[in-house]
């Protein structure tokens, strides 16, 4: 199947490898750096906590600061199976909603960073998925055209990425069987 394509992007947590991140903690920590802010930070999931930090002018911090666990998490990170489609004689490429610093440490931890030509994480763009933005800079950083490039990801939020992006999409768990 993926041999039909001129490019691959894969997303990487969930897809290549699962980081070894307590999401929950993570989000006790951001709230903890925005409450004394001023923020207002009951309730909000980490999603929105991020949201409420870019409104407030603390975003860098807040990006950091997940970032921190991500990279911890990148390093203790367990390699998922379809990690051995990433082919070596393709164009191929990552698009992440972690941070890329954390994206490259997983890729180094498993020998994948000699396979994969362009990273684009949470902070290397303006915007993140489901904006098409991450995925088309990633398609234009391999020199092909999104209706050529298969991305392959694990959550409906990549659907909705590669559809706004015009690339095609194919659930991970499709590759394992």
């Amino acid at each position: 199947m993926i041999q039909e394509y001129d490019a691959l992007v894969y997303d990487l947590d969930g897809t290549l490898v699962h980081l070894d991140v307590d999401w929950e903690e993570v989000r006790e920590e951001v709230a903890a750096v925005l409450r004394p802010r001023g923020v207002d930070v009951d309730g909000a999931d980490l999603w929105t906590l991020l949201e409420l930090s870019e409104e407030a002018g603390y975003r860098r911090l807040v990006d950091e600061t997940i970032a921190e666990f991500e990279r911890e998490g990148a390093r203790a990170s367990r390699r998922l199976p379809p990690a051995r489609t990433v082919p070596a004689d393709q164009p191929v490429g990552v698009c992440s909603l972690n941070a890329e610093s954390a994206c490259r440490i997983a890729l180094e931890t498993y020998g994948l960073d000699g396979h994969v030509d362009v990273i684009v994480g949470r902070d290397s763009v303006a915007t993140e998925k489901p904006h098409p933005e991450p995925l088309l800079r990633t398609v234009e950083g391999l020199g092909a055209a999104p209706e050529r490039t298969l991305f392959v990801g694990d959550s409906e939020r990549d659907e909705k990425t590669a559809r706004r992006a015009g690339t095609d999409y194919v659930y991970v768990r499709e590759l394992e069987r």
